[in-house]
This record gives structure tokens, C-alpha cells and sequence, in this order.
């Protein structure tokens, strides 16, 4: 199998729609690092030297590479990426290898040979 890493940047308010989202769509687990903080394109608001930014999560998922794309448009979906700018971002990065699944292979197997 060959797996990707989804990695997901949104607001604090809306990562467990997210995970939900992609655990619907295969992902069979998430990490979520909490308290990140983010710019985009406007630089951030201040009041007195404290910033006025939400708090933004980084949501990791490891997928098989076969379910990736449904599960990147299940998590935009969700987190209404398209539809409110500076809600968040979602990509996928290819991964050589891993090790620590062995428990979640078998579910996988199913999951893709059903999508093939």
C-alpha cells in the first residue's frame, strides 16, 4: 500500500467537523496539534500587541493514496474552505514509508479493494 499525509490548517472551531468528515470518507484515525498560529494573504489584526486571531489547529491524517482525494474534498467541504476565505487549507504530501499501522491494514485492504 501507499499512503499520502493529509495535512489540514484551520480554525480551532471547526476541527472536529473535519475529522468527522474524513473519518466518513476512510481516514481511519487523525493527530491534531492544537494553538497553531497562521497568516495568509492580510496580515493580522492587533489590539494593544495582542493579536485578534482565532486559534488554528493542524489536523494530520495518513490515508491510502486511493482515497485521498475524496477525503481532501470531504474535509474542504466541511470545513468551507472555498466559501469563507481564511477558514482554513487542506494538502496532501506523498509519504515513503510508515510504520505503526500494522492494526489498521486490514480495514484499509477492505476500504480500497471496495473502491477499486
Amino acid at each position: 500500500m501507499h499512503f499520502k499525509l493529509i495535512v489540514a490548517l484551520t480554525e480551532d472551531t471547526i476541527t472536529d467537523k473535519i475529522v468527522h468528515a474524513a473519518r466518513e470518507k476512510g481516514a481511519t484515525g487523525s493527530t491534531v496539534i492544537t494553538n497553531a498560529r497562521g497568516e495568509g494573504m492580510n496580515a493580522s489584526k492587533t489590539f494593544l500587541g495582542l493579536s485578534l486571531e482565532t486559534q488554528r489547529d493542524v489536523v494530520l491524517f495518513l490515508v491510502e493514496e486511493h482515497l485521498t482525494r475524496e477525503i481532501l474534498e470531504a474535509i474542504a467541504e466541511a470545513g468551507e474552505f472555498d466559501e469563507s476565505p481564511g477558514t482554513g487549507i487542506a494538502f496532501s504530501i506523498d509519504v515513503d514509508d510508515a510504520v505503526g499501522i500494522s492494526h489498521q491494514m486490514s480495514q484499509l485492504t477492505e476500504k480500497v479493494e471496495e473502491e477499486l
